[in-house]
């Protein structure tokens, strides 16, 4: 395994938690799926579909989301809501998320 796909794989696993976080916050805006992998990588947290949907159908089954299908258009389209539980998680998740960073920021980094 060559540095770079050694590198990959650690942004990978350091990123994997931010997703749920980011999808929680950015869903207390309803939101569909495809429009979610945009926003996401537009912001900065580039996911492919096979992570997202799969992530969104487990959130889903936990309570963090709640989701209706919208049928207005040709084409159907399962949206996404952070419920109250989900939006407490987020609450959560972010103040720990804060305090990892401030501890990350105190350590001691080679110039």
């Amino acid at each position: 395994m060559g540095d770079n796909e050694i590198l990959d794989t650690h942004l990978q696993e350091l990123r994997r938690g931010t997703i749920v976080l980011a999808c929680l916050r950015l869903l207390v805006t309803p939101g569909y799926g495809y429009g979610l992998l945009e926003e996401l990588s537009r912001r900065g947290f580039p996911t492919d579909a096979n992570t997202l949907y799969p992530l969104l159908r487990r959130l889903e089954k936990q309570g963090y989301l709640t989701s209706e299908w919208n049928t207005d258009e040709s084409r159907p389209r399962k949206f996404y809501r952070t419920s109250a539980t989900g939006t407490a998680l987020a609450a959560t998740l972010t103040a720990d998320f804060r305090a990892i960073a401030d501890a990350i920021a105190s350590l001691p980094q080679e110039d």
